[in-house]
């Protein structure tokens, strides 16, 4: 006989994750309540993850179970809030016990990856796509957004670019070599920045996660904050992985989402703060270019020259 709702619940998803000392009412009530300190605003976010359209037909299950928590984290990351709790809204066809103990599994381990508790969400039949809602905090008027950048303001980026996007052409591949399973890793296993948005407040102008790549992503930034900027193509960081596989690194660096790494701006007074940081987090945070006054986005290579801007990922 195929589960019930309310028993795959309780098999998958009451047990195995973590508590958070902000869940009031845990998962199993009609709503879920949190208790959060004085002083604290709720910050939260939503991500759908849609079969063949954000991961492919077959992806497995333990993977995309702690793909989907991760994703939708990064944006509390970007915002530099505290983690406390996630709703899963899963749509799926049919549900195998085979795949919800993987799945489930996944998503466990992100949880405790990311301390977060899960505190309720929905099931329904469908095609599958998975819905995650994360709620986080931070002190009132500290959160990090996309609109605080001042012209002469230096661009950052926390870790390496393109990874992700180069993985897409190894996602079917049955014996794949060693440099392309450090790709389909940062693909399948991205690692929210919690810590560093964090570490973050008070030091960044704005910041933004980069799921769509980083030339849509920090034209984000440059929109709200009503700023141009100038990058460097030479100091785009990139990891050995990518430059191996990917004939045109750079460009999959400049338009490649899914890196869920962090892009932020801050003052130059703020560097030295900054290189203590990644020093302490053991992350590198490289400088990449600076914020103007005049508005666009450009990209010069080695010898000066302007460099083509690809588009990013595009949801319509």
């Amino acid at each position: 006989m195929p589960l019930g709702e309310f028993e795959l619940i309780e098999s998958y998803f009451r047990r195995g994750f973590p508590a958070s000392a902000a869940v009031s009412v845990a998962n199993g009530d009609d709503c879920a309540g949190l208790m959060l300190p004085p002083g604290e605003q709720v910050l939260t976010s939503v991500d759908t993850l849609v079969e063949s359209v954000h991961f492919p037909v077959d992806a497995p299950a333990e993977a995309l179970g702690y793909r989907s928590l991760m994703v939708a984290a990064s944006d509390l990351a970007a915002c530099g809030a505290t983690p406390h709790a996630f709703t899963l809204c899963l749509t799926a066809p049919e549900l195998e016990e085979s795949w919800l103990a993987a799945f489930s599994a996944g998503l466990a381990r992100a949880a405790a990856d990311c301390g977060m508790a899960l505190i309720g969400g929905d099931t329904t039949r469908g095609p599958l796509a998975l819905s995650v809602q994360v709620l986080g905090s931070a002190p009132v008027g500290s959160a990090l957004l996309r609109g605080g950048a001042a012209a002469g303001d230096d661009i950052y980026v926390s870790g390496s670019l393109g990874d992700a996007r180069a993985a897409l052409a190894y996602l079917h591949c049955e014996s794949p070599a060693d440099s392309h399973r450090e790709l389909l890793q940062r693909y399948w296993y991205p690692r929210a920045r919690l810590v560093l948005g964090q570490a973050l407040r008070g030091i960044a102008s704005a910041a933004i996660d980069l799921s769509d790549g980083l030339a849509a992503d920090l034209t984000h930034i440059l929109q709200a904050s009503e700023v141009g900027a100038d990058i460097e193509l030479q100091r785009l960081p990139l990891s050995s992985a990518l430059l191996a596989a990917d004939e045109a690194p750079h460009n999959t660096a400049l338009a490649g989402g899914d890196d869920y790494e962090l892009c932020f701006t801050a003052a130059p007074s703020q560097r030295e703060a900054i290189a203590g940081l990644a020093h302490r987090l053991a992350l590198p945070l490289t400088r990449i270019g600076e914020t103007r006054a005049t508005a666009g986005l450009r990209c010069v290579d080695g010898q000066g020259k302007d460099h083509p801007l690809p588009s990013g990922y595009r949801h319509f």
